[in-house]
């Protein structure tokens, strides 16, 4: 296939993908309550365009959930775009219009990625699919921080193998400086989004180092560190302690890591292990949700220390959960919702099992996204795998992959 119809493809594949996901957003996927995540962003992102700044309005009622302070670039999206009525009574119009063309960038990404790792007629496949599946259709309907954060990191491991190549060309230890600072700044802003990225940086430093690229290992760390930095010195005068980005590591890693915990989804997940979390906040009382945060943290870390057998054992669930799509966080919704995520899922995944050690050893523009997907593995392993932390990384890794597998079969048929 050659470079001018692959293009033509992938393009095609972009304005199916927005058609898709508007179709879902404004024709079906109207008047569904919000989650209790959906309601606390755009609280925040009143609060933001209101000059409040992050913080919950005192009238704000959180039922039986804490008020844990949440990374900042989320919120501040939905203030720069407005729609952030903390009264809507479900995802507003605007909000999922803009994140429907954010999706539809998604789609670009993804078969560009593929079309540099594996070829013309991988990209214009990984396209395709990309548009119609259903994970990456209704995530761009929630307002949740994952539609925001997969251009960040698509974006950023897109840039990062651009800064490669530079270098390579080049011949030069600074060679594709700049494009690892614009790598870094992304992934700056994709951790004010959502904190897991943090894995990523010291990975990805790696990687340069193992090149021999030290100068851009610093460069890609500590441009990142220039985004992150303001906002953690402003947790240092919020909570009066060292707060990296939002101060919910704590619950989330105690959720992850408690006795109770089965290796998969979250408090709502897991009701029994939301029972305890509610005793624990009772066995502190006075307490904010930030002052709590290293009191989860010492709890769940002593568990641990005190039964080592019982948390290797629990790591090897969280293996599972990771790339197995059986866990709590499924059964929480519709029949029909568990069905279009698990089925296609599944018809991909053997695919892409395939492709994987294909692109692993080509190498080339599949080795940043490669490195991404295992941060979020590493991320899910610490705390707890989820299905919606999977989608924005692992379900576009996995569609690359596996397209790489369908291209060559289309090829030789051809």
């Amino acid at each position: 296939m050659d470079q001018r119809r692959s293009r033509r493809l992938i393009l095609a594949a972009v304005g199916a993908g927005l058609v898709l996901r508007l179709a879902f957003a404004l024709l079906y996927w109207t008047g569904k309550p919000l989650t209790h995540d959906e309601r606390e962003y755009l609280v925040l992102a009143q609060s933001l365009s209101e000059g409040r700044g992050l913080h919950y309005p005192a009238d704000h009622a959180p039922g039986t959930s804490p008020q844990f302070g949440r990374a900042p670039g989320y919120p501040a999206f939905l203030a720069m775009i407005g729609s952030t009525s903390a009264e809507a009574p479900a995802a507003p119009a605007g909000i999922k219009i803009v994140q429907a063309l954010l999706g539809a960038l998604a789609v670009w990404m993804i078969g560009g990625i593929a079309r540099r790792a594996a070829g013309e007629r991988t990209g214009a496949v990984a396209a395709a699919i990309a548009a119609c599946y259903p994970p990456l259709v209704w995530i761009s309907s929630y307002v949740l921080s994952e539609t925001l954060f997969i251009p960040l990191a698509l974006g950023c491991v897109m840039v990062l193998h651009a800064a490669r190549l530079r270098a390579d060309a080049e011949r030069s230890p600074r060679g594709g400086g700049a494009l690892t600072v614009a790598a870094g700044l992304l992934a700056g802003a994709a951790v004010l989004v959502r904190p897991g990225m943090l894995f990523f940086l010291p990975i990805a430093a790696l990687w340069f180092i193992r090149r021999k690229r030290w100068s851009l290992a610093l460069a890609f760390c500590v441009s990142a560190a220039v985004v992150v930095l303001p906002w953690t010195l402003r947790n240092v005068r919020e909570y009066g302690r060292f707060v990296l980005v939002a101060s919910e590591g704590g619950v989330t890693f105690w959720t992850g890591n408690h006795p109770l915990a089965i290796g998969e989804g979250d408090l709502a997940a897991n009701p029994a292990i939301k029972q305890a979390e509610v005793a624990f906040r009772q066995s502190h009382p006075g307490l904010t949700a930030a002052e709590l945060e290293p009191l989860y943290y010492r709890d769940a870390l002593a568990q641990i220390a005190a039964h080592p057998g019982w948390w290797a054992l629990l790591l090897v669930k969280k293996a599972f959960y990771t790339f197995v799509p059986v866990g709590p966080s499924y059964r929480l919704h519709s029949t029909r919702y568990l069905l279009a995520s698990v089925i296609p899922y599944a018809l991909l995944a053997p695919l892409a099992f395939t492709g994987l050690f294909r692109l692993a050893r080509r190498g080339g523009a599949a080795t940043p996204l490669l490195l991404l997907a295992l941060s979020v593995v590493m991320t899910g392993l610490v705390f707890f795998p989820q299905e919606r932390f999977r989608i924005p990384v692992i379900d576009p890794t996995m569609i690359i992959c596996a397209s790489t597998v369908i291209a060559a079969r289309a090829g030789r048929q051809a």
